[in-house]
């Protein structure tokens, strides 16, 4: 691997072309840029595709950038390291696949300001896989914050059909709750830089040199809530969560399908790395009043959700309540709560990036998002119908699916943790919870694709060529990892 696989390669390249494909040098025409882009994201995926077949459990894989022979702030003692590890490579390739999926999703809805979008796009990919491979506090910082300027002109832009007068509100708002949660994240790494030094006398910002076992126990819990309340509007815990199903709603459909698909499990990542790993302690004491708010996700949004009208809306507020379940394997404090969660961060991507796909593929074609107003959709669309049916079946967690076998897993892991006898309350409460899923997503299809088909529709066509494939490989990967689920449960 370390000859093949270059970790700069797989995070900067992205940021390179972004730049390159904005730049006066590179052509403006639509088509070029889209294939261009298309092409790019296809390579990057099976590049990663061949980091995990070179990947070796036994060994850790770091990759240093150095300035003119120094690190990048070598007074404080700050790296730009960057190290791939198990999880932190799933991810990776998850993160590359969507965005593959996302480039494709792109065809039909990005009809203007194609280098501006395609560049941000590429800025994102980026910027998200920096976040997941940074070994460096202040690095992953730097990433974090990164991905507002992109996301930003995403969510915000005028791009063609989806666009609405709210879209840029809705980028404003995502960046304010980000933004303020960034200086919350910002004062505990700061913290614990500090502190760190003061205790070990290790001038270092790099995840391997933070020991925290001489630090005293309310100042881990102090720098820890900060950590969780910057993670916890990218998560979204409850009541943090409001940016989102605005987001969702106003951003193009390939936006939707990057942020519930990857961008959500950045939050997760990082509460995972810094209050899992770096202040167990403290996570510990913490870990059942989060279990508690992880319950409050699953339930809340589950109810607001079936309450909706735009399908849009609907599918936000059920990536908010599955956070929730990766956020309670995460508090279960055991390897089967982690392997729970990175396994749904899989799951959970794939299944919510199918289901924005059909709610941009039903927009296109009847020019709403209303569930009252849309029905008879099977009768014109039958393949659309028969993936939309696979792929609400998955959501609800429906076994030989993914979902399925990360929510038992997630279940389990609760209930045998030796925290606290919440974890086993919230494990009990949260499996009948989970039957709320299948109401507000059977109900998405029942009133969305059955009932009379309504006149004036005879002529819709059912989905094109590159929209089965894109449903095609998520449902193969739902299913795959449904039946075979040690594909990633053996790499954890």
């Amino acid at each position: 691997m370390d000859n093949l696989i270059s970790i700069p390669l797989l995070i900067f390249l992205p940021m390179f072309l972004s730049f390159f494909v904005l730049s006066p040098l590179f052509t403006s025409n639509e088509t070029t840029i889209r294939r261009f882009v298309k092409t790019f994201c296809s390579i990057h995926f099976l590049y990663s595709i061949l980091a995990l077949v070179l990947y070796s459990p036994a060994k850790s894989y770091i990759s240093q950038i150095h300035f003119f022979g120094l690190d990048w702030i070598q007074a404080l003692g700050i790296k730009f390291v960057f190290e791939i590890d198990s999880i932190r490579l799933i991810l990776i390739i998850l993160t590359s696949f969507i965005f593959f999926l996302a480039s494709l999703a792109s065809k039909r809805v990005i009809r203007k300001n194609h280098k501006i979008y395609y560049s941000m796009f590429l800025l994102l990919m980026s910027a998200i896989l920096g976040i997941f491979s940074a070994n460096d506090m202040f690095v992953f910082f730097l990433f974090w914050e990164l991905e507002l300027i992109p996301a930003y002109f995403l969510i915000g832009g005028d791009y063609g059909k989806e666009y609405n007068d709210n879209a840029k509100k809705s980028a404003i708002k995502f960046v304010l709750f980000t933004f303020l949660g960034s200086m919350f994240m910002l004062l505990g790494i700061l913290l614990l830089h500090f502190y760190n030094y003061t205790t070990t006398g290790i001038l270092s910002a790099t995840f391997n040199d933070i020991f925290t076992a001489s630090l005293p126990v309310g100042m881990q819990l102090f720098i820890s809530i900060m950590f969780l309340i910057g993670f916890g509007v990218k998560l979204p815990i409850i009541p943090l969560h409001t940016w989102l199903p605005d987001a969702h709603t106003n951003a193009p459909t390939p936006i939707s399908m990057v942020l519930a698909g990857v961008l959500l499990k950045t939050g997760a990542y990082g509460i995972f790395r810094f209050n899992y790993e770096m202040l167990p302690e403290a996570f510990k004491i913490i870990a059942p009043i989060l279990a508690i708010l992880a319950l409050i996700n699953i339930i809340y949004t589950a109810f607001v959700a079936y309450a909706q009208t735009d399908i849009k809306r609907i599918v936000a507020y059920s990536s908010i309540s599955n956070m929730g379940l990766i956020l309670l394997g995460l508090c279960a404090y055991n390897q089967l709560g982690v392997s729970a969660s990175v396994f749904h961060m899989v799951a959970h991507g794939l299944v919510t990036c199918g289901l924005f796909m059909i709610c941009g593929i039903v927009y296109q074609r009847f020019k709403t998002r209303n569930i009252n107003e849309l029905t008879g959709i099977a009768s014109v669309m039958p393949r659309l119908f028969a993936f939309a049916l696979l792929i609400v079946l998955a959501s609800i967690g429906v076994p030989l699916f993914a979902p399925f076998i990360s929510e038992i897993l997630t279940i389990m892991s609760a209930f045998f943790s030796e925290l606290s006898l919440v974890l086993k309350f919230c494990s009990v409460f949260a499996l009948p919870l989970l039957i709320l899923s299948s109401c507000y997503m059977l109900k998405f299809l029942h009133l969305s694709f059955y009932g009379e088909q309504k006149s004036g529709l005879e002529n819709i066509d059912d989905i094109s060529t590159h929209e089965f494939l894109i449903l095609i490989s998520i449902v193969v990967g739902l299913i795959l990892f449904g039946i075979f689920p040690n594909g990633i449960l053996g790499v954890i």
